[in-house]
């Protein structure tokens, strides 16, 4: 049975529609949030196996912004590509084809999500132009580096033997019940049994929700064969790392190195939360958001619903959930 989304009522205020364009041979799908004429636009690159809807929960706490979150391609409801490979750089140059055919190459935020955060940091350090970059448990280190090897040796022989498997028997294997809750128990920290409820019908309701075996396989090879890291001498623009104590893919010193190496970046650590920060702590993802923004001179107050949500989630530094901030 389906579980009511807590941000379902904030979503419900927002003008929503759907477009689709065709991309580097994939027919891409895309949301767009808020006002059109929001004075600021954020295009979104997802999470690898996810889609547009992970990162609603962001979206919903700032509703003055115009919030652009297409289906990666062999996501979603996007298709595959079919003029580059699914790999970082194939991704990348879909992502900068993207956000040029629609006008907003040099004009709109780029926000990336965990594999998306590689994908955005890659387009950028390609000639992607955008005022400013936020990157959400960003991938800052090797994925093979993360902080439980156990789980990552485990995640990479599924992957590849998924890929070796015929194409449907890979298909059933990928699609696995037990597999998605598996990753999403693993991965959910908050002990709050209606939250984490919710998280798991998230992930069986659209983790599946790829396009093939292949091309999911694909995905995931180019996931662990680069990382923000590789391109970030690239990426010189103002650059926001939101990242989390917890995170089983990535240990909190990378993000440290990783904005000590970068020319203009910031982090803000979330304590007590994972890898689905846009899931568990939201408000916190959104406050860290609205003040990089302010203090790039690149938006404003946050409508009073919005930040009086976002005020009720910050705790003071060293608590549960609260913030920990660094700045290069």
């Amino acid at each position: 049975m389906p579980v009511n989304s807590p941000y379902a009522e904030l979503l419900d205020r927002m003008p929503i529609e759907q477009h689709e364009i065709v991309i580097l041979g994939s027919t891409t799908r895309y949301w767009v949030y808020g006002p059109a004429d929001a004075p600021l636009t954020i295009v979104i690159a997802h999470g690898y196996r996810g889609e547009h809807h992970g990162l609603e929960p962001v979206i919903a706490q700032m509703p003055g912004i115009r919030w652009i979150g297409p289906d990666m391609p062999g996501f979603g409801e996007s298709t595959p590509l079919t003029e580059v490979p699914h790999s970082i750089d194939g991704f990348a140059k879909w992502l900068t084809a993207f956000i040029d055919v629609l006008g907003l190459n040099g004009t709109a935020v780029t926000l990336g999500h965990s594999f998306g955060t590689i994908i955005s940091s890659k387009a950028i350090a390609d000639g992607l132009k955008t005022p400013a970059l936020i990157l959400i448990n960003p991938i800052s280190t090797s994925g093979l580096k993360g902080p439980s090897k156990f789980a990552t040796i485990l995640t990479v022989a599924f992957y590849r033997l998924a890929g070796r498997l015929p194409d449907r028997v890979g298909d059933l294997l990928l699609k696995r019940w037990i597999v998605v809750q598996f990753m999403s128990s693993v991965l959910a920290k908050s002990r709050d049994r209606e939250l984490r409820r919710w998280i798991h019908d998230q992930h069986h309701t659209y983790f599946n929700n790829f396009a093939s075996r292949d091309s999911v396989v694909e995905a995931f090879e180019a996931s662990v064969s680069s990382d923000v890291s590789t391109y970030s001498d690239g990426v010189t623009v103002p650059t926001l790392l939101v990242a989390a104590e917890l995170d089983d893919i990535t240990p909190v010193q990378a993000h440290r190195d990783l904005v000590a190496s970068m020319t203009d970046a910031r982090l803000e650590l979330l304590m007590g939360v994972g890898h689905l920060i846009h899931y568990e702590e939201p408000e916190l993802a959104a406050a860290a958001i609205h003040t990089f923004l302010v203090e790039q001179g690149l938006f404003g107050e946050l409508p009073s619903e919005a930040n009086s949500a976002t005020q009720s989630g910050v705790a003071g530094n060293g608590s549960e959930s609260g913030t920990e901030s660094s700045q290069q």
